[in-house]
């Protein structure tokens, strides 16, 4: 099936548009292999996502950072091509792909801004979720306007006083009528105060995860409010706020699926979120192993270009072979999540904790490659170093996932 046929609303003109930039050129045709092993159809995904990347992000990244500007407009051109809900279902305006095909999507466009990417994969996890527990109204009522970014969603699961332990989370639902009446809070959300749909993990039941519900909560819903924006060392593209509820009113409606279903369907999104940002973090990496190089090739020191030096070379060399490593291994993990196999959480696990872990020493290898050049805000290098630090934090941090996995092997082998 053609590109155009999966995806209606993409531009055929992008589609069919040269590569200009010589740099994505060279990343798409190099040893990096970002496109080997993959169909047609995808490779068709993954250089539209290279060329928005080029023309629509990379131009824009510092400023964005810098002023702390959420790009809506550019983020609903994004959607224009089918990235506001890629692996939302087409019958309520999504783009029907895989686990894999999003993959190789945020990696891409990660080149361009890992912020802003980021902040695109949680919008897209949110409305995979309401696409797949929601009923046909819920359905119907949200995941329109989110495909097309006419809305965007945030994620609201951690808590001032539960982040790794998510299942203590304290934030109270009581039903009164048709209504839950909502009290708590939730920290750290992306694109708090500026989103219009806040999916919320909330207590309807007693302690533990199976008291635990999920809601959309809607923008303007009275009771709701943020905090003040908080500043950060990376993601500076997306606001983030802390969610106050204070008696805010939701209807019972707004519930997906059934009580004390909502842990589940936190950690259900969360296992594509982990393939997702572990995603951003690899398209960082793999514009800074390309940084890297070029960097390499101009600049002198003792008479010849760095290039020469045997020492930067096996440098430059561990950078690619760890790059690729990590892809191959969190393809798999997309490939496992897509297929519901047995193996698809741990995969997913080891690849959030492999792959950001990898990923973040490669982009700050690159920066000490460019020495103090590497630390000015003029050049690029540092810039992907900040954003994708945090990911080995979000999602589940790098340490629950090591629990994740070892609890899964000792389980296996009892």
């Amino acid at each position: 099936m053609k590109l155009v046929e999966r995806m209606p609303r993409v531009c055929k003109a992008v589609i069919k548009a040269k590569v200009v930039c010589a740099l994505r050129d060279t990343i798409l045709n190099s040893l990096l292999a970002a496109a080997h092993g993959l169909s047609d159809e995808q490779k068709e995904f993954q250089k539209m996502a290279f060329d928005f990347a080029a023309h629509e992000m990379s131009p824009h990244m510092a400023e964005w950072d810098e002023k702390e500007i959420f790009p809506v407009e550019t983020m609903r051109k994004a959607a224009q091509l089918g990235f506001g809900g890629i692996y939302v279902q087409p019958e309520v305006g999504g783009s029907g792909l895989s686990r894999l095909d999003t993959s190789v999507i945020f990696e891409a466009l990660s080149t361009g801004c890992v912020s802003t990417t980021a902040y695109i994969s949680i919008h897209n996890m949110c409305n995979w979720m309401i696409d797949t527990f929601g009923n046909t109204e819920q359905r119907e009522k949200f995941c329109p306007e989110l495909c097309t970014m006419d809305k965007f969603a945030s994620y609201c699961l951690t808590e001032p006083g539960s982040g790794s332990d998510a299942a203590s989370l304290l934030t109270t639902a009581k039903l009164e009528g048709d209504h839950y009446i909502l009290n708590g809070s939730k920290a750290f959300i992306s694109g708090g105060g500026d989103t219009d749909v806040y999916i919320v993990m909330c207590r309807t039941g007693g302690k533990g995860p199976k008291g635990i519900s999920c809601v959309v909560v809607e923008k303007d819903t009275p009771g709701l409010s943020f905090g003040k924006k908080e500043k950060k060392v990376g993601w500076n593209s997306q606001p983030t706020r802390a969610v106050i509820l204070e008696d805010c009113h939701v209807p019972v409606t707004n519930r997906l699926g059934q009580e004390g279903q909502g842990f589940n369907i936190a950690m259900r999104g969360l296992n594509g979120g982990r393939i997702n940002i572990a995603s951003c973090s690899l398209g960082a990496a793999h514009a800074c192993v390309q940084l890297a190089r070029d960097h390499l090739l101009v600049r002198k020191q003792f008479g010849e270009t760095l290039s020469n030096n045997q020492f930067l070379q096996f440098k430059l060399a561990e950078m690619a072979t760890k790059l690729v490593a990590s892809r191959l291994l969190l393809r798999e993990a997309a490939l496992a999540l897509q297929e519901s196999r047995s193996d698809a959480v741990s995969l997913c696990s080891m690849a959030k904790l492999f792959v950001t872990d990898e990923c973040f020493n490669i982009c700050n290898q690159a920066l000490q490659m460019h020495g103090g050049y590497g630390y000015l805000k003029d050049y690029a290098v540092q810039q992907f170093v900040r954003d994708i630090r945090v990911h080995q934090i979000l999602e589940g941090t790098n340490e629950v996932m090591r629990m994740i996995i070892a609890r899964s092997l000792l389980s296996e082998s009892g």
